[in-house]
């Protein structure tokens, strides 16, 4: 495997994350069903993927509003504790 360089485009499984993270939920649960449902993958390797991509150039390209809200939420959860 191979780093990504710098004018490589985000794979599909985590501009899937972004996308996923773009939506709102109902109820406590769904997302955590969408994410095994839709990306075949655990929450918590879910929430790892997310919090990598919060750090990639490349999402925040791709999303720019959806990872600075992220970010921003990350953010404060740090200050917190």
């Amino acid at each position: 495997m191979t780093a990504a360089g710098p004018t490589d485009p985000l794979p599909d499984q985590q501009r899937a994350v972004l996308a996923l993270e773009r939506r709102s939920w109902p109820g406590p649960g769904a997302k955590e069903r969408a994410i095994r449902e839709e990306l075949g993958i655990s929450p918590v390797r879910y929430y790892q993927l997310l919090n990598a991509l919060l750090d990639d150039r490349r999402a925040l390209e791709e999303d720019p509003v959806t990872v600075n809200r992220l970010r921003r939420v990350r953010e404060a959860r740090r200050d917190r504790r």
